[in-house]
């Protein structure tokens, strides 16, 4: 669109939003500089990360990027000469609010060669169907003014998806075919009730002889007095294989005494000592909001570990279900290691609030769950779990005319 005016040589503008103005420059602005390079006219813009912009030298025609976490702030912009807009990650929205205050001010501001503003609104599909965006997807599905359209790595005719790419796909669609059609078909697939599938714990009665252990890892879920304490010691191999190697466990349940953080850290201490693989720590890490744990691993042992920060269950959970699909998940099945396997095949999903868009977990006997996330999420980009916006299955909603 934007190459056609400006190649007209006429002045226009197109708007593209995230939910938040910290994830522009790593998604839409590079995204459209990518699209740029494939069109073969990157000499032809000036780009810049402050303002956030990207200018078409002979026509000053831009791309214009912002955050949608303050909605109020795009009220007030002035632009002019708008032809597009453009939400990207559209399901990362708190709600369809940010675009019924947003797009207004840019459709007010249309630019004279255009007879329209186009809204265009991308995103992967929630696997709940009751998550606000799915249904109101459903909603726009009846809209005149709107045109749904999907499109997945099926549709690649560019050869943009890599065989290497291709690969991890069919390992996904081979281990686990329901993730797979979320993931990459864009299926609203919805949660049912059990969390994980327990088929894809691979159970181990010794280390693979081919595929050695290079980093360790250390995962610390921490109860409260009346709730458990759980440290998972995790290997990683060459292949990238996740082991469960031990399981450091305490329940003060029927415990007339409660250990407190000065009991607990001394024998968390000694279970990660214990741990002979000779392979370096890659990183500890613990829920961010457990600030007794944490204090007295620097208090005794000059020990820090690395609190990481928790979202919505269903994104947590996401980073553990990709690691199952791409069967790379597995444990030794010692009897140290039992209360992991039985907690997680005991992991539900509420189901008074399996049909909302904000579905709970049932938080009970959850601990190694808990400590399997905490891993899985603060080593997301070692352990390969960054999902490539390009190869997911995304819908794109296409409003014919305001």
């Amino acid at each position: 669109m934007l190459k056609k005016q400006a190649q007209l040589g006429h002045k226009v503008n197109v708007v593209c939003i995230r939910e938040n103005t910290v994830n522009l420059r790593d998604s839409v602005y590079g995204q459209i500089c990518w699209a740029i390079d494939m069109l073969n006219m990157t000499d032809e813009f000036k780009y810049s990360v402050s303002p956030m912009r990207i200018t078409h030298v002979s026509s000053g025609s831009a791309f214009y990027f912002y955050g949608g976490d303050k909605p109020e702030k795009l009220k007030s912009n002035t632009i002019q000469n708008v032809i597009a807009l453009w939400y990207e990650e559209a399901a990362n929205f708190k709600s369809a609010e940010v675009f019924d205050q947003t797009n207004p001010t840019f459709i007010r501001q249309k630019s004279p060669w255009v007879n329209q503003v186009k809204v265009f609104y991308s995103y992967n599909p929630p696997r709940n169907p009751y998550d606000w965006i799915n249904e109101w997807i459903a909603i726009q599905e009846q809209n005149p003014q709107c045109y749904v359209d999907t499109s997945t790595y099926l549709d690649d005719q560019l050869g943009i998806t890599q065989e290497q790419q291709l690969a991890l796909i069919e390992t996904y669609k081979k281990n686990d075919p329901e993730y797979y059609k979320w993931l990459y078909l864009g299926k609203i697939i919805g949660l049912g009730t059990n969390v994980y599938n327990m088929n894809l714990f691979h159970p181990l009665t010794k280390l693979f002889d081919d595929d050695p252990i290079v980093n360790l890892y250390f995962s610390i879920d921490a109860g409260h007095i009346n709730s458990a304490t759980t440290c998972l010691a995790i290997g990683v191999t060459a292949e990238g294989k996740v082991i469960l190697l031990h399981t450091y466990y305490y329940s003060p349940e029927h415990q007339s005494r409660k250990k407190a953080p000065s009991d607990l850290v001394p024998e968390i201490k000694s279970f990660e000592d214990s741990m002979h693989y000779h392979q370096p720590i890659g990183k500890r890490t613990i829920d961010s909001a457990e600030g007794a744990l944490r204090n007295e691993f620097v208090k005794e042992y000059n020990e820090v570990w690395h609190g990481v920060a928790k979202s919505d269950e269903a994104t947590m959970i996401d980073y553990v279900s990709s690691l199952l699909a791409q069967g790379r998940v597995y444990y030794l099945d010692t009897p140290e290691n039992q209360i992991f396997v039985k907690q997680h095949e005991q992991y539900q999903w509420d189901e008074k609030t399996v049909h909302s868009d904000d579905p709970k977990v049932v938080k009970e006997n959850d601990h190694t769950c808990d400590a399997f996330k905490y891993f899985a999420i603060d080593n997301a980009r070692k352990l390969g779990l960054k999902i490539d916006p390009h190869i997911n299955a995304k819908v794109k909603l296409f409003k014919r005319g305001i």
